[in-house]
């Protein structure tokens, strides 16, 4: 038997498609939509990922990696004050030390969200206590800090000491090596978006100190400052730079991969 069909006004039939997209919205979310009967259509094969060589295969950097410094040279790195080639010590160990007095330096490139992995070790020499031992900083962006501290036997502001989103987020645990040892830190950023002047997303940021996680996926609330509250600026890339805060700290091994 043949069923005429049934005429609707414009308010019906709109009804009707929202009862029924509502209806298979909460099939879908609940687990009732019909199962695959194959594996391969739950299967993807594009877009295919880029192959990476890894920093072990690959002279300690990935393959994809910008060097920001290696040892032989600062070219990557420019005077934050005069924009001139930046003027810190070169060692004959394949690092760099802050040469204080100087300022701090900035990379020449500007970055967005990225990967950030550096090596830093406090001066063997212990001098000062709290913040005026063996401090300095790496700040995203040019704006969001890391704090580099010599915390051993030295307390300060837990939001202040090594491993800190300086003044906003204490570290989850102190990781640092003995003072004088070189440290890593591996960090990962996710800058904040703006649309219109508008923050619409914040940044976060995780560390790993030494193999040891102390930041994880933190909301960044805004530029860290020395004195109050962070402030939100908008702001397109940004450099790397590293503080000179009066201490010789030095430096090794700093390369970066740009994330999507």
């Amino acid at each position: 038997m043949i069923y005429p069909l049934v005429k609707m006004s414009k308010t019906q039939l709109c009804i009707l498609v929202f009862f029924t997209g509502s209806i298979c919205i909460y099939a879908q979310q609940n687990g009732l939509e019909k199962e695959p009967t194959n594996p391969e259509a739950t299967e993807f094969y594009s877009p295919v990922p880029p192959k990476v060589i890894p920093a072990v295969e690959n002279n300690g950097i990935p393959s994809d990696a910008i060097v920001l410094f290696d040892g032989k040279n600062l070219d990557e790195w420019i005077s934050v004050k005069t924009k001139e080639r930046a003027k810190w010590v070169l060692n004959s160990d394949g690092s760099m030390s802050v040469k204080p007095g100087v300022g701090d330096i900035q990379s020449k490139k500007e970055f967005g969200s990225v990967q950030l992995h550096l090596e830093w070790k406090s001066p063997e020499k212990i001098e000062g206590n709290s913040q005026n031992r063996g401090n300095s900083g790496v700040f995203l962006q040019g704006l969001y800090e890391i704090q580099i501290l010599d915390n051993n036997d030295n307390e300060t502001y837990v939001n202040g000491q090594v491993g800190s989103l300086y003044k906003q987020q204490a570290p989850l645990a102190m990781a640092s090596v003995k003072t004088g040892e070189w440290n890593t830190y591996d960090i990962i950023f996710h800058a904040p978006e703006f649309e219109k002047g508008q923050r619409v997303k914040k940044g976060t940021i995780t560390v790993i100190h030494n193999g040891i996680l102390i930041q994880d996926h933190v909301e960044i609330k805004g530029t860290t400052e020395y004195i109050g509250w962070p402030k939100v600026k908008p702001h397109a890339k940004g450099p790397i730079i590293l503080q000179d805060h009066g201490s010789p700290v030095s430096y090794r091994n700093i390369w970066i991969r740009e994330l999507p």
